[in-house]
């Protein structure tokens, strides 16, 4: 079977599990999620000075959500949708493979964006381009992998089709470096689902807690790059969060920050996002670590408010830690892409799926209907 049919096929059954028949719309993850106040099993110890716009805190391993609010909210992303944009690719191309990068991959990058310092006629490794997004956000590393991937349209689609599998319906990708575009959004949830699938495999795990990186400059020479992500680095007046994996932060001067972390504590791993907080751009950063203490502070036996779904064509149980392998498979280019969901499996629910593409389909149209984001701004990380 080709991939651009598994692809269609796994986007018709996101389609036909995400809405019924009847077209009613479920929540996904529980109705709670849905809500505008803030959710929790218990307010005990909860910050009391949460001005982001929507955050969500949930347990990696169970997929329990324990507090959240607005998590379905759309907003624009700015550069945590790169999280969905390694969930697509990363495996796709070895890390050793090596592309002499051309005036044509560069071509198209918003003004204003956020970059790496890649240069046409210089070469870089797979690996090396993997650092310039994870550490600092390089939009010229996000163009070039997409050209590698033939094409920032092409790119896009898959985007598009990955978030379905993931059943991020709140997500809407125009361009796959997260940049401000008119109708580019996502969702506190949906953000948390990406990092969950991302900590799964062991590169991403990997490349989102790195804190400093040797990057070609040209000429055999190289500079060093950061990890904008604070928490990580205990950069601007934070200190480093004990415990912390990365995954991604972003920024534009219109989308605001945003922030999608994990940390792990006496063997327990927590997920947060927090979105657009009103304060200072270390707002979101302390509202994360804020939200990650009361988590810990909660312990396991805190009673869930709703639950982290798994993906289409998987199992809706406990997921695995993120110490644990990828469960890549098949081949793309030389490199390894994640398991879908067999043909068995699609042909065994091929008769549900059918009963329900109507609601589907009406549920993905009003999904992508037109939801304007701010004009453009200035992309800093």
């Amino acid at each position: 079977m080709c991939d651009s049919a598994r692809l269609s096929r796994r986007t018709l059954l996101a389609l036909a599990v995400a809405a019924p028949a009847s077209g009613t719309r479920p929540v996904l993850g529980g109705d709670r999620l849905a809500r505008d106040t803030v959710q929790a099993g218990s307010t005990t110890g909860l910050p009391r000075r949460l001005t982001a716009r929507s955050w969500l805190v949930a347990d990696h391993d169970t997929g329990q959500v324990l507090a959240a609010h607005r998590a379905h909210r759309r907003l624009p992303p700015a550069s945590t949708l790169k999280m969905l944009f390694a969930d697509t690719l990363l495996d796709r191309l070895p890390r050793g493979g090596r592309h002499t990068v051309t005036a044509a991959d560069l071509a198209g990058i918003p003004a204003g964006s956020s970059l790496v310092g890649i240069r046409a006629g210089t070469t870089y490794t797979v690996d090396q381009l993997w650092q310039g997004v994870f550490l600092r956000s390089g939009n010229d590393a996000v163009h070039v992998l997409a050209h590698m991937n033939g094409g920032v349209a092409r790119t896009v689609a898959e985007m598009r089709a990955k978030a379905r599998e993931l059943r991020a319906l709140d997500t809407h990708v125009v361009s796959p470096d997260g940049f401000d575009h008119p109708g580019q959004v996502s969702s506190a949830y949906d953000l948390t689902l990406f990092a969950r699938h991302g900590l799964r495999d062991p590169g991403f795990r990997s490349y989102c807690r790195t804190r400093t990186a040797d990057f070609p400059a040209g000429g055999g020479k190289t500079f060093q790059i950061q990890n904008t992500d604070r928490l990580l680095s205990g950069t601007w007046g934070l200190r480093a969060y004990p415990g912390l994996i990365g995954v991604k932060n972003g920024y534009t001067s219109n989308a605001g920050n945003t922030f999608t972390g994990a940390a792990t504590r006496g063997g327990r791993t927590l997920l947060v996002t927090v979105m657009h907080p009103a304060d200072s751009t270390n707002a979101v950063y302390e509202q994360a670590a804020a939200l990650l203490d009361w988590g810990f502070a909660q312990g396991a036996a805190a009673r869930p408010v709703g639950t982290l779904v798994e993906p289409v064509g998987e199992g809706h149980g406990t997921a695995p830690s993120p110490t644990s392998g990828s469960g890549a498979g098949g081949t793309v280019a030389g490199g390894t892409v994640a398991r879908g969901p067999s043909a068995g499996r699609l042909v065994e629910g091929a008769g549900t799926a059918v009963a329900l593409l109507a609601g589907g389909a009406w549920a993905l149209r009003r999904r992508r209907a037109p939801v304007r984001a701010r004009a453009r701004g200035r992309h800093r990380e």
